[in-house]
């Protein structure tokens, strides 16, 4: 192949990485046109078999909401809220209409998220921990959809002071994996890693300062 025709093809291939690259980040069109201020959060759909999951999923959003400029609505208190007035659990709380939630609250956008995966998976000597999630911003107001997302983390360990050491190490994990909490700072990482992002997360809040030029 001529140095042209090299050049042709990695062109060709840079087009397409940039144009798949480029088809991943979500339309905020929407998103921009609306400009909300605060953003409720309801306990998170939990479509794994870990049941913890929800409460500790709760304790990793509220920050990074927060750092990206928006006033979020305290979770544990919109949660005892919504119980105290007979509604138990997140797929009752996602019968409500959004005018009931905007009344009650005054929120501008609910957060729907949604747990795909939450766990450790043990594989002889070693461990994998996932989290996957799907965010969805919906408009209290009107009720469009503002911006969506949805990605997944893993993170692996293996076992250390040799043979018996890391087969010790593996049986002591496996023991506790049911009460792991090796998910939330991978949820928390997550969430902020797509939320915070000016690539694919969301717009800038009202609350976040400018760049200083």
């Amino acid at each position: 192949m001529t140095s042209r025709g090299l050049n042709y093809l990695l062109v060709g291939v840079l087009a397409l990485f940039l144009s798949a690259c480029a088809a991943k980040r979500p339309d905020t069109t929407l998103f921009a046109s609306a400009r909300p201020k605060s953003i409720l959060v309801l306990p998170p759909l939990n479509q794994t078999a870990a049941v913890g999951a929800p409460e500790k999923f709760l304790s990793t959003i509220s920050f990074p909401l927060a750092e990206r400029g928006y006033y979020v609505f305290p979770v544990a208190i919109v949660e005892r809220m919504l119980k105290e007035n007979g509604v138990a659990g997140p797929e009752e709380m996602r019968q409500i209409s959004r005018e009931k939630l905007r009344e009650i609250f005054g929120a501008d956008a609910l957060l729907d998220v949604a747990i795909k995966k939450w766990g450790t998976s043990y594989i002889v000597l070693s461990s994998t921990t996932t989290v996957a999630l799907n965010w969805k911003l919906i408009d209290l107001r009107d009720g469009q959809e503002l911006w969506s997302y949805s990605k997944s983390l893993s993170e692996g360990s293996g076992g250390g002071g040799g043979l018996i050491g890391a087969l010790v190490s593996a049986a002591v994990h496996s023991i506790s994996s049911v009460d792991s909490d090796n998910e939330v700072p991978l949820a928390a990482k997550l969430n902020k890693v797509v939320l915070m992002h000016n690539g694919i997360g969301l717009l800038r809040g009202p609350r976040l300062p400018e760049p200083k030029s």
